[in-house]
């Protein structure tokens, strides 16, 4: 059969996913709107965008065509999944990271998770007119911004902190120069002077990693006018506190947390990882960090739940002070740091954000 010109390049276009691509899911990383695609040997494939996980129509076929695909796409990342190398943790070109497991490790069959970067940045004020926060939240964090307050942004897994960490870069000065240290390009900012470094993970032979640690240590001999680490999770935190301890304001990041007041904890055992003391933690991160932002997820919302102040407490650690919390949409709950909190940013604190 002859195909023609128009057919061939129709061909071409079906088959180009069942190859490089994602197969059948390659509509749903398409969508602008999706932020996870998630296959279930036993359940199907389950998408979220933006309001929770819902199950779609998408049929990726059988156990076999699941692992097929799995196996594929690892492959595709430049990573081995197989019967000795059941897991795998990697990412696909445009920066979706991917995650794989095959049976006997999972027990129904096997399972790939797709987590799919931002491609738009969203500023504040949109952010606000999505019910992110409120307009007098907004002024807060526009101010956080232009006092080179440094600041992490906590959550937990899905809640927006990327997106809002994102967001509030694009508040920065032209002028000033980002450096961005990610493990994989995340964070979309619309800013004209942004450097950006990636992790390397190591390859089949288990050679050439390159890991957060030295990507923070390289980027500061860029001259970053603020520095930005996507997320602290390991021994990297050592190098950001240190950097931030050095004349680096304005340096910012993400944070796993649950609460707000979970963060000094979690910084003492991140420094754990990197050999600290917690004393030595203290010292550091009380001089490193100024402000908490704590995102939440709720009802497949996500939405800015607490601005803080991290400050010296009564039995010398650093403790994490509310200044303001959400009450539903009804308002703000005023905290103690609030006064403290609004001189710091140049705002009147007799005025209820």
């Amino acid at each position: 059969m002859v195909l023609g010109e128009t057919g061939a390049l129709r061909a071409l276009l079906e088959l180009w996913p069942q190859v490089r691509g994602a197969g059948p899911l390659e509509p749903l990383l398409a969508d602008p709107l999706v932020t996870d695609v998630l296959v279930n040997a036993g359940s199907g494939v389950w998408v979220d965008r933006g309001d929770g996980l819902t199950r779609t129509d998408c049929e990726v076929g059988d156990e076999a065509a699941v692992r097929r695909l799995a196996v594929r796409l690892a492959g595709i990342a430049g990573r081995r999944l197989d019967d000795t190398s059941p897991y795998v943790d990697g990412f696909l070109p445009g920066g979706v990271r991917l995650h794989a497991v095959l049976p006997p490790i999972a027990v129904e069959g096997s399972h790939i998770s797709l987590r799919v970067p931002r491609r738009v940045a969203p500023s504040l004020v949109e952010m606000a007119r999505w019910g992110a926060f409120s307009d007098g939240w907004l002024h807060v964090l526009e101010a956080l911004v232009s006092k080179r307050c440094s600041f992490v942004v906590t959550g937990g897994t899905g809640s927006g902190k990327t997106t809002l960490l994102g967001a509030m870069l694009g508040e920065v000065d032209v002028r000033e120069r980002l450096v961005i240290v990610e493990d994989v390009r995340e964070l979309a900012i619309s800013h004209p002077h942004v450097v950006r470094l990636q992790s390397r993970p190591a390859n089949v032979e288990g050679r050439g990693e390159i890991g957060l640690t030295s990507l923070v240590r390289q980027s500061l001999r860029m001259r970053p006018d603020r520095l930005v680490v996507g997320e602290v999770r390991g021994a990297e935190v050592r190098e950001m506190l240190a950097a931030l301890n050095t004349g680096h304001e304005g340096g910012c990041s993400t944070l796993h947390a649950n609460t707000s007041a979970d963060v000094v904890a979690r910084f003492e055992a991140l420094g754990a990882l990197a050999g600290l003391a917690p004393t030595a933690v203290h010292s550091q991160l009380l001089s490193a960090v100024q402000v908490v932002v704590h995102v939440r997820r709720s009802s497949g919302r996500r939405f800015v739940d607490t601005v803080a102040l991290l400050a010296r407490g009564r039995d010398g650690r650093p403790e994490v002070k509310p200044a303001l919390t959400r009450r539903d949409q009804s308002g703000t709950v005023v905290g103690e740091a609030w006064p403290t909190l609004a001189q710091l940013l140049g705002l009147d604190a007799a005025v209820v954000p």
